[in-house]
């Protein structure tokens, strides 16, 4: 295009060009402000990344609305970033690798960050590192940032750095949407196709919490074509865990958890 025909190409053409934008809509976007009585409300396109402050109480629902997701998630203590998911813990701490309705996600300093509240998806992994620009130059053919098949870690730190965070904060993530499990000979089987369209995970917080996500393919998955689908992401307020919530007393090693998480709020 001739750049002096180009409906840009002077200060007051590029004015009245952005803002003949307002009103119109696009597939993936964050809603500014969310609609009432929502905190969050947005859908994260393929390859993308997102991040939120989310208070005590709230929750937040992730939905697969293709049955093709595949979502990297980070969490911190808001106020204490220091403190954020440890997904060791998270397996260890609970005896249990295969998480679900029930399970919580721990933090680095025994406290609960997010409980899992309903989970109607095949399943998750805990076991996989994400994605990395030399993991996807490999696959894709191009794994940069900014190009055609993002990696998750190079995500993270765009994502991580609008909240004064580093690299050195990407820790393990969870990957939510495609589950992997463990074979008797210690190998991993992918099962990444089996989560249904409108699948989704709801998670409850139990601090003030930062979530980061991201929205890329697993390592694992065998196609050869950069595919992930889109996630919508939904949060509202809601009422702190009461001392009877089931899960709170679902077993010793979660209430003595919950017990940290209360300990620290005082």
């Amino acid at each position: 295009m001739d750049p002096e025909t180009s409906s840009t190409a002077t200060t007051h053409a590029a004015r009245a060009h952005a803002r003949a934008q307002a009103g119109t809509t696009v597939p993936y976007t964050r809603t500014v402000p969310p609609p009432e009585p929502m905190l969050w409300h947005e859908t994260v396109e393929p390859g993308g990344y997102t991040s939120s402050v989310l208070p005590r109480g709230s929750r937040l629902r992730l939905t697969d609305i293709e049955g093709d997701t595949c979502v990297q998630l980070l969490v911190f203590n808001a106020h204490q970033t220091s403190e954020r998911l440890n997904v060791a813990d998270t397996v260890k701490v609970q005896w249990q690798a295969y998480l679900g309705t029930g399970q919580l996600l721990l933090s680095d300093m025994g406290r609960v960050l997010l409980s899992i509240t309903n989970d109607t998806s095949a399943g998750h992994d805990t076991f996989n590192a994400i994605s990395n620009q030399r993991w996807n130059d490999a696959k894709y053919g191009s794994g940069a940032v900014h190009g055609n098949a993002p990696n998750a870690r190079d995500r993270f730190a765009v994502c991580l750095s609008k909240h004064g965070l580093g690299r050195i904060d990407i820790a393990p993530a969870i990957t939510l949407f495609k589950p992997v499990r463990v074979e008797p000979d210690g190998s991993f089987s992918w099962h990444g196709s089996d989560t249904p369209a409108g699948a989704y995970v709801e998670l409850r917080c139990e601090l003030d919490v930062l979530v980061a996500l991201t929205v890329t393919p697993h390592v694992l998955d065998p196609r050869p074509a950069y595919t992930v689908g889109p996630l919508r992401i939904e949060a509202w307020p809601g009422d702190p865990t009461p001392a009877d919530d089931p899960i709170r007393l679902a077993t010793p090693e979660g209430l003595r958890a919950f017990e940290n998480t209360e300990d620290w709020l005082r």
